[in-house]
Formats: C-alpha cells, sequence, structure tokens
C-alpha cells in the first residue's frame, strides 16, 4: 500500500505529485492496464519479443562512444 505522509504545513498539490510519482515508480497503473485483458501466451511472447527489438534498436542508436 502506498503511503504519502503529509505535515500540517504541507500543500495538498504536493501530496498529489509525490502520490503519482511512487505510484508510476511501484508499476501498479501498468500491471493493471495489463490485466485488463487477457493475452494469450503466444501474443505475450510476440509483444515482448518486439519490445526487446524496440529496445535493442533504440539503444544502438544511441550515443557514440
Amino acid at each position: 500500500m502506498i503511503e504519502v505522509i503529509l505535515a500540517d504545513g504541507d500543500r495538498i498539490e504536493y501530496a498529489l505529485k509525490t502520490f503519482k510519482r511512487k505510484m508510476q515508480k511501484s508499476g501498479i497503473l501498468k500491471e493493471l492496464r495489463q490485466r485488463r485483458h487477457y493475452v494469450k501466451p503466444s501474443a505475450a511472447r510476440a509483444l515482448k519479443a518486439a519490445a526487446a527489438r524496440r529496445r535493442s534498436r533504440r539503444k544502438s542508436r544511441g550515443t557514440p562512444e
């Protein structure tokens, strides 16, 4: 469970920003979106392979060393 503890003088905007950052970091929303629809195992493997290809392509186009 994600908690944001506020002091008496803290602003609500700060609390919301902190909460959103913690949600993003924990990956809860990403998992929720993935579980919204069933994906066949073969389709999941294809998606995972495509993501790996994208990462590899992006990494190879990175800064020359």
